[in-house]
């Protein structure tokens, strides 16, 4: 029986086939977009990309065409036409939700990693090519009840009524300006690319209050390139403490701030 597959994203990356390539086969280059910095990401690294994956390559037509099959029918593939050799094509498809007893009908938690995960892949091979990454990360902010949300005390105020392409302006709690462009938008996440030293890149992720009562919850992950230590430090304090002065005061929550 033919397993059913569905598209969970894709992204166009305007660089060749054969650098996006090694991007998904190299563990340290793989380290430079996929997930954030934990104490356990090189071994998550090797699980899912060396040890169960399986290649495979194909010329169809004018499209030369590389897959890579993981662990439970995960599969990422890239396109590239001859009349277009430095753009990449990166779709990341999975098995059907048909049947599957875990599946809550309102978010799937390893789809949401994948759309994170391929449009930070295509910000590290557009903006910062063969650079290494350090990322801030923050995990299980409350959401907030109506009329005193997380993203709104942290200055997003209005942030999914921009159209993608569109500038955002955010105000910190302590009074400092975010500026950047919306990359993308999902109904549980949106990704920024944030204009300031260097250009970096924000993932804002949400869960309903049906999965995570009462009120929702918040992930982020920033990935950041070329920055010294002394910068990093700066930039983790101040950080820490737009989250840590965002979360709405009715309900404190339990919140894990991480620059690992």
């Amino acid at each position: 029986m033919t397993l059913e597959l569905r598209e969970v994203v894709s992204v166009d990356i305007p660089v060749s086939l054969g650098t996006v390539w090694s991007y998904l086969r190299d563990p340290a280059l793989v380290r430079r977009w996929y997930g954030w910095d934990h104490p356990g990401l090189d071994a998550e690294i090797r699980q899912v990309f060396v040890d169960g994956a399986v290649e495979s390559q194909d010329v169809v037509g004018d499209e030369t065409i590389h897959s890579l099959s993981l662990p439970h029918h995960d599969k990422l593939t890239l396109r590239s036409a001859v009349h277009e050799p430095h753009l990449t094509h990166l779709t990341v498809t999975r098995r059907s939700h048909q049947g599957l007893a875990l599946f809550d009908g309102v978010r799937d938690e390893i789809d949401e990693g994948w759309i994170a995960y391929a449009h930070q892949l295509q910000f590290a091979l557009s903006i910062h090519p063969d650079q290494d990454r350090r990322t801030l990360s923050v995990f299980g902010l409350t959401a907030g009840p109506r009329g005193d949300r997380l993203l709104d005390r942290a200055g997003l105020m209005g942030i999914h009524g921009v159209p993608v392409g569109g500038h955002v302006q955010a105000r910190r709690p302590d009074g400092t300006l975010l500026g950047g462009t919306l990359i993308y938008r999902t109904p549980l996440q949106l990704g920024l690319r944030l204009h300031g030293i260097t250009e970096s890149f924000l993932v804002v992720m949400e869960t309903p209050a049906g999965i995570a009562p009462p009120y929702g919850t918040v992930d982020a992950i920033l990935s950041t390139y070329g920055l010294d230590d002394a910068t990093i430090a700066e930039i983790e304090h101040r950080w820490s403490g737009w989250w840590q002065q965002s979360v709405p005061r009715s309900r404190a929550g339990t919140a894990h701030v991480s620059s690992a």
